[in-house]
């Protein structure tokens, strides 16, 4: 697999304003879905602050749609066959700790990439932490990787460099 250098990548756009208005919900319908008030759901809209994953996986079930889509790295299909809708804790600690030695990557490595420390890094793949969205979408685009595939919704490992074209 390919390592994606972060810095050459033109910014991803998310999906979350574009999946609302295809299916004609307003702002404080899916707010209320997700148990936020309207203001919160739109500064996500608005990409002011990163919608926090919980929330997006649900989000994903409210739409039917992989995280993939809604992160703008998959723009060819808006779901996977055989996905799951809810993450796999366990599952996603141990990938994200399988991809990064994959790619020959130490904690320190993906760390200071991710303008972090080791310690985040440890508690994400020991599982006492559920990874940022912020950092889930770095890391798939640092490894070429679905993030589907690193929450364990997916079993096959995609690239995302594949799905990031129309």
């Amino acid at each position: 697999m390919e390592i994606i250098d972060i810095n050459d990548e033109k910014e991803l756009k998310l999906n979350i304003k574009f999946m609302r208005e295809e299916e004609g919900i307003p702002q404080k319908e899916i707010a209320k879905k997700l148990g936020v008030s309207r203001s919160t759901y739109s500064l996500w809209e608005l990409e002011i602050n990163m919608i926090p994953l919980p929330r997006l996986v649900e989000l994903c079930k409210i739409y039917s749609c992989s995280i993939d889509y809604i992160l703008g790295l998959n723009k060819r299909l808006k779901k996977y066959p055989n996905m799951k809708y809810d993450i796999n804790r366990n599952l996603c600690s141990k990938r994200l700790k399988e991809i990064r030695k994959e790619h020959k990557y130490t904690q320190d490595k993906i760390a200071k990439k991710l303008n972090t420390d080791n310690g985040v890094i440890s508690r994400y793949e020991s599982g006492k932490t559920l990874i940022l969205t912020s950092f889930l979408m770095e890391y798939a685009k640092i490894f070429n990787i679905s993030s589907d595939y690193l929450l364990g919704k997916i079993d096959e490992k995609i690239p995302i460099k594949e799905l990031a074209t129309v």
